[in-house]
């Protein structure tokens, strides 16, 4: 398949063995009706692609049927791999949960968590993995649909990525960048947070991606400087979005040629998503 012809949001790039691995949030319509499960797509130069290979689809028991949304996999110190992803319960609020597979990176992946890691009465979505100090931390969305002004909070996992060690905190608030601009048509003050992504730039600086809204309705992905290079900040955000036109939830990731590549969706409307990769310099 050409990369023009796949449908994905959130698009997420793991590179292993010489090629590349595409995850995202794959559903035709992400929105309201039950979820399929997520797909992936192989690559050995960005353009051309192996799949769909259907990588998680749920158990009979699963304890969601919707909103899956934005797959992120890591591998672990044992080989096997841990995906987050989000999905709203049959009860509850919406929020970021593990699944595992066992030394494939294509899967299957299997429940890991019991239900969401975030917290069950908190509103949560896109959780990403970092680890500091060999602690591995969930950086996830508090939702604007819940608090109004969304937060990118932290917050402290076990070694197995199964279970949280601690309370979440505050990061910042969606209304704290000036590129940001609250949702028309909705309560004042709604501010939108979606897709945090962590990315060392070297010893001293770590910088956050993250996507909301802006003045002209459209998607953006701006740019957030932690003033100390630790996760707990604070948080300076770039005065200019990173990318504004009407694409977003992105990440980063090293070419095989050793460029450094930015993956994002775009546009933003449902269902003409694909993914976009462009060569960035930080």
């Amino acid at each position: 398949m050409n990369l023009k012809d796949i449908q994905i949001r959130d698009p997420f790039v793991v590179v292993e063995n010489d090629t590349y691995h595409l995850f995202g949030s794959t559903d035709k319509d992400i929105w309201k009706p039950a979820g399929t499960g997520f797909d992936a797509y192989t690559s050995r130069d960005l353009h051309e692609f192996d799949g769909p290979f259907p990588v998680f689809r749920p158990p009979p028991d699963f304890w969601s049927v919707r909103n899956f949304w934005a797959p992120e996999v890591y591998k672990t110190e044992n080989g096997d791999y841990i995906m987050f992803a989000t999905f709203l319960p049959k009860t509850g609020c919406r929020g970021t949960a593990a699944l595992k597979s066992a030394g494939a990176i294509l899967g299957p992946y299997l429940p890991w968590s019991d239900g969401p890691l975030t917290p069950h009465d908190w509103e949560c979505l896109d959780g990403t993995l970092y680890y500091e100090g060999g602690v591995p931390w969930m950086v996830f969305c508090h939702e604007w649909q819940q608090i109004g002004n969304g937060e990118i909070c932290a917050m402290p996992l076990n070694r197995d990525l199964r279970t949280a060690a601690g309370k979440p905190s505050i990061l910042f608030r969606a209304g704290d960048a000036a590129w940001a601009a609250p949702l028309k048509g909705r309560t004042p003050g709604s501010y939108v947070t979606d897709g945090p992504f962590l990315w060392r730039l070297d010893e001293n600086n770590l910088i956050m991606l993250w996507s909301s809204f802006g003045e002209d309705g459209r998607y953006r992905l701006g740019i957030a400087r932690s003033k100390t290079g630790l996760l707990a900040g604070p948080w300076q955000q770039d005065a200019a979005p990173f990318f504004a036109a009407d694409g977003g939830h992105g990440m980063l990731f090293h070419s095989l040629e050793g460029k450094l590549l930015l993956a994002l969706h775009t546009p933003n409307a449902t269902p003409h998503e694909r993914a976009l990769f462009v060569e960035t310099v930080l």
